[in-house]
């Protein structure tokens, strides 16, 4: 499948001049933590306008620099189900590259660069989304063989001993936990607001994890479980359970603008139709994915 640069270029003006922060999570709206982008900055959707760009292009707006959800070599799992859609839909791929940061939906979507987001959570109104296609959680990530093995929960007395060493993404639900079980001074902190392109607070916490400068680290389900999977140690996700008070989990679908009724509807039966093949998709970058009764569809590993 031939897949196009021309729009990356027609955003490399504003690529050079994105500013250093990406909104990786956004409780209020259920963003999830991954890309976030606008958290509250909308632009113009003109209304009435053209659906599609290009009938015959499949153009997706992405974060050129952040697995396990995209990169601009194609290797994450929302690159995955462009190809499988793509594919589907008979079109060449193309995409419009946007850090994951303030302005993200207003420069790719909004300007009509592109014409769907693949991870939009239920419940943000910076776009119209379309049917979940997966939900999912936070998780907790220890070292196998750790003095945390068979950790289920937050409340856990072996986490009070480990002060400082409870890596935390800022602003993100589990510290709303934390926080409730006067357990906020046993965090390591790290930033929610980075630049994707040059760095990963992520990634940087699963190192922190494998070298022991700290003992647990708490992020998105789908990050959690993928960093698991590329890490040289045995590492365990466990699923963090549902808080009263804090919500942990969220349906994740597409976005597309709010005038484009049809092509909602088309991606919508695009979803229903091949429930197992996207699944199958991020079943193999461990995604962590739960039913509607809030059990794993699979074990997380």
């Amino acid at each position: 499948m031939i897949v196009s640069r021309t729009y990356q270029r027609g955003v490399a003006a504003l690529l050079s001049s994105a500013g250093t922060a990406a909104i990786l999570f956004a409780a209020a709206s259920g963003f999830a933590q991954h890309m976030g982008p606008d958290a509250g900055a909308k632009g113009s959707d003109n209304a009435g306008g053209i659906e599609l760009i290009d009938p015959k292009t499949l153009r997706v707006c992405a974060d050129p620099n952040n697995l396990p959800f995209s990169n601009e070599k194609g290797e994450g799992f929302e690159n995955k189900i462009a190809e499988f859609l793509a594919a589907k839909l008979h079109k060449e791929l193309a995409y419009a590259f946007y850090p994951g940061a303030t302005g993200f939906v207003r420069n790719t979507l909004n300007a009509h660069l592109c014409d769907v987001i693949l991870g939009m959570p239920q419940g943000n109104d910076l776009v119209q989304p379309t049917n979940p296609y997966y939900r999912t959680t936070y998780a907790m990530v220890t070292r196998a063989g750790s003095d945390l093995d068979g950790i289920q929960n937050l409340d856990d007395p072996r986490l009070k001993e480990k002060k400082g060493r409870i890596g935390l993404v800022a602003n993100t639900p589990p510290g709303n936990v934390l926080a409730k079980n006067g357990m906020i001074g046993l965090v390591k902190p790290y930033p929610l607001m980075v630049d994707t392109r040059v760095e990963s607070s992520s990634a940087t916490m699963i190192h922190d994890l494998e070298t022991g400068d700290i003992d647990v680290a708490l992020l998105w389900g789908p990050i959690a479980g993928y960093y698991a999977k590329q890490s040289s140690a045995k590492l365990d996700v466990t699923l963090l359970p549902e808080t009263p008070g804090v919500r942990m989990a969220f349906r994740i679908g597409f976005g597309v603008r709010n005038s484009d009724q049809n092509w909602k509807r088309e991606l919508n039966n695009l979803i229903g139709q091949n429930k197992a093949e996207i699944e199958k998709i991020l079943a193999d970058y461990r995604v962590p994915m739960l039913d509607e009764a809030g059990q794993p569809l699979r074990k997380a590993q």
